[in-house]
């Protein structure tokens, strides 16, 4: 189930954030841009998808903002694709449903 709760989530969240344009990815708060809790989120999902595939984990590339919601596409299929553990995926579903809440 943890799978499902994770494609449910990052689709809720790039159905918010898949049009901003970059005015809204500058917006920023207390602890940084909307841009960088994404971003922080897109290298959490990378590193979990190491971890998953015992490697060690790489900083993800720091794209122009409007590539975010590619970026996490990639890394949610990429951390499925690797057989994350369920207690895995379960974190990296609860860490979508933040970022998107706190975006």
């Amino acid at each position: 189930m943890s799978a499902e709760e994770l494609r449910v989530a990052v689709q809720r969240l790039l159905s918010q954030v898949g049009h901003w344009e970059t005015g809204r990815w500058e917006a920023a708060g207390p602890s940084g841009t909307r841009a960088d809790h994404m971003y922080g989120l897109v290298q959490r999902l990378a590193d979990l998808g190491a971890y998953a595939e015992h490697r060690t984990p790489r900083p993800v590339p720091r794209e122009p903002d409007m590539v975010l919601p590619d970026q996490l596409r990639v890394m949610t299929d990429d951390l499925l694709a690797a057989g994350a553990p369920d207690d895995a995926l379960a974190r990296a579903a609860a860490d979508v449903i933040a970022v998107r809440r706190a975006l």
